[in-house]
């Protein structure tokens, strides 16, 4: 039975240095196409962002995007998504992305979706929601975070149990299985 019907993805306004990174939201959009899982994401035209929409769209899939005003109006947001949500501010953002998902995963990208990513997962810790988030390791992009994250583990300010919600994945199959079986697990009211 599938647990994941809409997926919030994280990642940069800009495309990175690398093809790897557009590769990977391509395949990303693919997968979540071919398992029926829309998309939500922050709503902008630019870099990866941009790319995982228009990507979905037309895979034939659906996208929903979430963005404040301040970032219409300076003709960043996407024409042409199933539904764009605009928002007044960043924090809107991210809470209207949170009740929009079933979860969330990370992509390659710089301080927004590092953001992101720490609000759904401080957001959990909290009890604001249950929902399982991954990080998408395209080219051990997050290796580095990957080693602090342990590093802050050892030195006694986040527990096993909360460093081993970070899931991460090497590729969107397996990334959309882990956050599959994790949604699995927290609508069974399992800690995961």
């Amino acid at each position: 039975m599938k647990h994941l019907d809409r997926l919030a993805v994280y990642c940069g306004s800009a495309p990175g240095s690398d093809m790897v990174f557009a590769d990977a939201a391509r395949a990303t959009a693919a997968e979540m196409v071919s398992r029926k899982v829309d998309l939500v994401y922050g709503g902008g035209r630019l870099g990866l962002m941009g790319l995982i929409a228009d990507s979905v769209l037309a895979e034939g899939g659906r996208v929903y995007g979430v963005i404040p005003q301040s970032l219409v109006d300076v003709e960043v947001a996407h024409a042409g998504l199933t539904e764009l949500h605009t928002v007044t501010t960043m924090h809107e953002r991210k809470a209207r992305m949170t009740d929009l998902a079933d979860a969330f995963l990370a992509l390659p990208g710089g301080i927004g979706t590092l953001d992101e990513l720490f609000e759904a997962w401080s957001w959990n810790a909290l009890g604001y929601h249950c929902k399982p988030f991954c990080l998408l390791n395209v080219a051990g992009f997050w290796n580095g975070l990957i080693s602090f994250i342990d590093h802050a583990t050892d030195s006694g300010f986040l527990s096993q149990r909360r460093r081993s919600q970070l899931l991460v994945a090497a590729n969107p199959g397996e990334a959309l299985e882990l956050l599959d079986e994790a949604a699995a697990a927290a609508t069974q009211g399992m800690v995961w």
